[in-house]
């Protein structure tokens, strides 16, 4: 005999289809980033990968939900999700100008941590115990990665500019995730998701007008347009509506749980670019993340 699933059980599987997915995805984003991070300054290159997503999402939220005017009602939403997640990726490629991509991708790890305390503040998502320990897991692992396993380093605070502006970069993505929740009003996640992407691409377009006008597109190698093709349908069109969708079934702090896996997928995008294996030291602070991630999905 077999028992159905509850609808809730079910959105909750998705949602975590859903973060699977997102957590290689945004990964990419990171070597692929490293790759064309000093060919275009961050604004117009964010403003850019906006208004290309929003035509991928706008097509796909039309031929799919479909878009009604009573989706756009209070329009500062959008505005204010937009701007915190073009704060995310502005400061995102100029940390990948001097960051590594492994280094960036530890230091997202530790958004789960931030994320659930923005949670709790706009939420009141409790965090238990065990998710609390799971974090701290997964705190200790990005943090061993960050500082390349050197405990003299960490003494020091030995970390590069790069690693800094990431981790300010992280308190927007963070703060970004629970504010879908809180500011949702049943709009379908591919809908909402592009009036968030068309407000952030309004907001860096105006602040970074005269430099897309400026730039010598012609002059760009082809690992530019590769890359901001990537980044725009697969790292953002894609990841924000799997974000947005997985949000609506998860708590904040199990949806940021995925980001654990971002150093592992991204050691797999290097070693498919042509990158090398980061030294022993630093895969045990990777496996540690990974050890947060099966914690975080555990019930207790």
């Amino acid at each position: 005999m077999t028992i159905a699933s509850s609808p809730a059980q079910t959105g909750q599987g998705r949602g975590h289809l859903a973060m699977l997915v997102f957590s290689v995805l945004v990964a990419g984003s990171f070597p692929l980033g490293v790759r064309i991070a000093h060919l275009v300054d961050p604004l117009p290159l964010t403003a850019l990968r906006f208004v290309l997503a929003s035509v991928v999402v706008g097509v796909f939220a039309g031929l799919g939900p479909g878009i009604k005017r009573s989706d756009f009602k209070a329009p500062w939403r959008y505005l204010l999700l937009g701007g915190v997640f073009s704060i995310y990726f502005v400061l995102m490629f100029e940390a990948l100008k001097t960051a590594s991509s492994v280094s960036t991708a530890a230091i997202f790890t530790l958004t789960p941590i931030m994320s659930a305390v923005f949670g709790y503040m706009l939420l009141r998502q409790i965090t238990t115990r065990w998710m609390a320990l799971a974090l701290a897991v997964g705190g200790s692992g990005a943090v061993w990665v960050i500082f390349r396993g050197d405990l003299n380093a960490l003494l020091r605070f030995d970390v590069g500019r790069g690693e800094v502006i990431f981790f300010i970069a992280c308190f927007a993505h963070a703060f970004y995730t629970p504010l879908v929740r809180r500011l949702n009003r049943g709009e379908h996640p591919a809908v909402f998701t592009l009036g968030t992407l068309i407000a952030g691409g309004i907001i860096l377009l105006a602040l970074s007008f005269r430099d897309l006008a400026a730039i010598d597109w012609s002059a760009l190698p082809p690992i530019f347009w590769i890359g901001l093709a990537y980044l725009s349908i697969s790292s953002t069109a894609i990841t924000f509506f799997l974000v947005q969708y997985a949000t609506l079934s998860l708590p904040s702090a199990k949806v940021m749980a995925y980001t654990y896996l971002t150093p592992s997928w991204v050691i797999v995008w290097e070693l498919a670019l042509g990158g090398s294996v980061p030294s022993a030291v630093i895969l045990i602070g990777i496996a540690a993340t990974i050890l947060a991630l099966v914690m975080l999905l555990q019930e207790r």
